[in-house]
């Protein structure tokens, strides 16, 4: 490799973990039950809250309770990883990179 593709690598590099701390700061949000349950996601794919209202909490159901978590977490991640992609796609001409996040 020449120091110019060596160069152009490393600001590259540089770039993406610039992003990658970026994306840590931020947030989506996603709810399931008409807001029954949220759950605030970052982008880095971790759960930074999860809000139950109190209406959710039947002690005689728990399983709809654990569906609508779920499914709020699922959205949040999704959310999440188009964030992601949003993001990291002016740094890596829209390719997939493994890894990455």
């Amino acid at each position: 490799m020449n120091r110019d593709m060596l160069r152009q690598a490393r600001k590259l590099q540089d770039q993406l973990l610039k992003a990658q701390e970026e994306l840590a700061q931020l947030t989506v949000e996603a709810s399931a039950g008409g807001g029954a349950v949220t759950v605030v996601m970052n982008g880095k794919q971790e759960v930074q809250s999860v809000k139950i209202s109190p209406e959710a909490v039947d002690p005689e159901d728990v399983g709809i309770l654990e569906d609508l978590v779920m499914a709020a977490v699922n959205e949040a991640l999704q959310k999440s990883q188009e964030l992601v992609a949003k993001h990291l796609s002016p740094l890596t001409g829209g390719l997939n990179i493994p890894g990455l996040m």
